[in-house]
């Protein structure tokens, strides 16, 4: 008899978890102005590292369990967070709203090159990127890239260093650093990122700061121009690849101590 039990409790422990892996969540995502659906709607759970798009008319389902914070974030629209509820699973669809924000474009000035005819004149009136990038041998990687040639002095001391600035912001979060590796994995999320360039969806990801994002991206020897204009993917792949490079070097320090 007691054996029986034993194993109808693991029966029903592992049909519990199996339930809890296959719960989905079902939504509609509109517009709070006009009650209008918002076709391709970026939603992406925080906490699993999957996400998902709404279709045209503005529906979604995505793989959640109960407390997971669910992202939902659409270009001209304010971002919000949604915590998945028990109600939300138990009575199926929900209705989210996004609130439209104003958009104000910064005044771009374009100095127009004045071309005199003789090249020894205008060839200094190109500009010139000082970007560098430098490879490290016996790493898989493309090397490093860096503002300046006194920026290899940085690379070195960077490496070299046991508190470097990656172990510093995510040596007690290796949750964070878990999520790296599943955002690589997931095609949904890497297309989404691939089309953005607000970071805000990182930030959220990583649960770090805009500041913080961008310093450990120069921290990694990456130029300005570099951080400026990657869209938010190539930005996830830099600190992946660092943090990848950070890794192999702190076990090659180890193992020589």
């Amino acid at each position: 008899m007691k054996k029986h039990l034993i194993l109808f409790t693991c029966v029903l422990i592992t049909a519990f978890c199996f339930s809890q892996e296959t719960t989905t969540v079902k939504g509609v995502v509109i517009n709070s102005a006009d009650d209008s659906p918002l076709e391709s709607v970026n939603i992406v759970n925080l906490n699993q590292v999957i996400g998902t798009s709404t279709n045209a008319s503005g529906e979604f389902e995505i793989k959640a369990q109960v407390n997971d914070t669910l992202h939902f974030s659409y270009l001209g629209f304010k971002s919000i967070k949604v915590r998945v509820t028990n109600d939300w699973i138990k009575f199926g669809s929900s209705k989210i709203e996004l609130t439209e924000v104003a958009l104000a474009l910064e005044e771009i000035v374009i100095n127009q090159l004045k071309l005199t005819g003789y090249l020894e004149v205008d060839i200094k009136q190109v500009p010139i990127n000082n970007n560098y990038r430098y490879s490290i041998s016996g790493l898989p990687s493309t090397g490093y890239e860096a503002s300046s040639p006194s920026a290899i002095t940085r690379v070195l001391g960077s490496i070299f260093n046991p508190a470097d600035f990656l172990n510093r912001m995510f040596g007690k979060k290796p949750n964070e650093m878990r999520k790296l590796k599943k955002m690589k994995q997931d095609d949904e999320i890497r297309n989404i990122l691939a089309s953005r360039f607000d970071r805000e969806m990182l930030t959220a990801l990583l649960q770090v700061d805009r500041v913080d994002l961008d310093e450990i991206v120069s921290q990694c020897n990456y130029s300005k121009g570099f951080i400026q204009t990657a869209n938010d993917l190539q930005i996830l792949d830099a600190i992946s690849e660092c943090y990848e490079e950070y890794k192999l070097l702190s076990r090659g320090r180890t193992n020589r101590l």
